[in-house]
């Protein structure tokens, strides 16, 4: 029997109307089963759909299933923003065990916090730990090149930043050769890659522009992804960029993406961005 449910898709770290990355949040789904969650997600052919539980862990405010139309994952950025704004908006109060405010998702990872920067009207979600990171071996760099159609003397640095969708980062001369890239999803192999590179002071008022490549998935660009941001985050601000800094995401798809990364004293990274609500509603599983 057909249940309706509340649902809100949300756009995610946006800087107008229909700039950033969306996602359908679906409230109160404990009763659906993973074989309608994947057929939900297929249908919506968004990058990612989650699903609000109650909570297993005391800890926690809420859970989240993530889901793309290839599968699901065990944590994603843009999702965990979305649903944090989607939860608060429908009524949601946070316990604030780790701190005034703070909201703790549980998801595939384990916990994740959520910032309130009422100032700044964003929320921020605190990177979780990197599954895999480290250098990328010549194999891997190779495969990464064939993908990107790029040369490998093309690649300036690359490393594992996996905390939890398996991404792998390029890093390339600066935001224009990010921006050309012309990538042959089809030689990926399963890899799931993101690409960053610089702007000079005074090109942009970002500090650099990412794009991100999950053919696997059923997503051949992401938007603007949390998850990748968050991995580049550990890995380069405080050293090659600042603590603190903004990407640009989306360029190359006509969005307009703000993501704002920033590393803390005790080397926590803050993933962070607007999320507004751009559909509300019901639907029918």
């Amino acid at each position: 029997m057909p249940h309706t449910y509340d649902f809100r898709q949300v756009d995610v770290f946006a800087t107008g109307p229909l700039t950033g990355n969306p996602v359908a949040v679906v409230h109160d789904a404990d009763d659906l089963d993973d074989a309608q969650m994947a057929a939900f997600a297929r249908w919506t052919n968004l990058s990612e759909t989650t699903f609000l539980l109650a909570p297993t862990d005391p800890a926690a405010d809420y859970r989240v299933r993530i889901w793309t139309p290839g599968g699901e994952l065990p944590f994603a950025g843009h999702p965990t923003l979305g649903t944090a704004h989607a939860w608060l908006e429908a009524g949601g109060v946070p316990q604030s065990a780790v701190g005034e405010g703070d909201v703790v998702q549980e998801c595939g990872v384990g916990l994740v916090t959520v910032r309130r920067d009422a100032g700044a009207g964003r929320l921020a979600f605190a990177a979780p730990p990197l599954r895999r990171s480290g250098t990328v071996g010549p194999e891997d760099l190779a495969a990464i090149a064939k993908g990107l159609r790029v040369s490998v003397a093309d690649i300036v640095d690359a490393a594992w930043v996996d905390n939890g969708p398996g991404w792998v980062a390029a890093r390339l001369r600066d935001a224009a050769a990010v921006l050309a890239v012309e990538p042959d999803l089809a030689a990926f192999g399963g890899l799931k890659i993101g690409v960053v590179g610089t702007y000079e002071p005074g090109e942009s008022d970002a500090a650099v522009e990412v794009r991100a490549f999950v053919p696997d998935i059923g997503v051949p660009e992401d938007p603007v992804t949390g998850s990748l941001n968050a991995g580049l985050g550990q890995w380069l601000a405080g050293g090659l960029l600042p603590p603190s800094y903004v990407a640009s995401q989306g360029t190359a798809l006509g969005r307009r993406g703000r993501v704002h990364v920033r590393r803390d004293d005790d080397d926590t990274v803050w993933v962070g961005g607007a999320a507004v609500t751009t559909i509300q509603g019901s639907v029918t599983l």
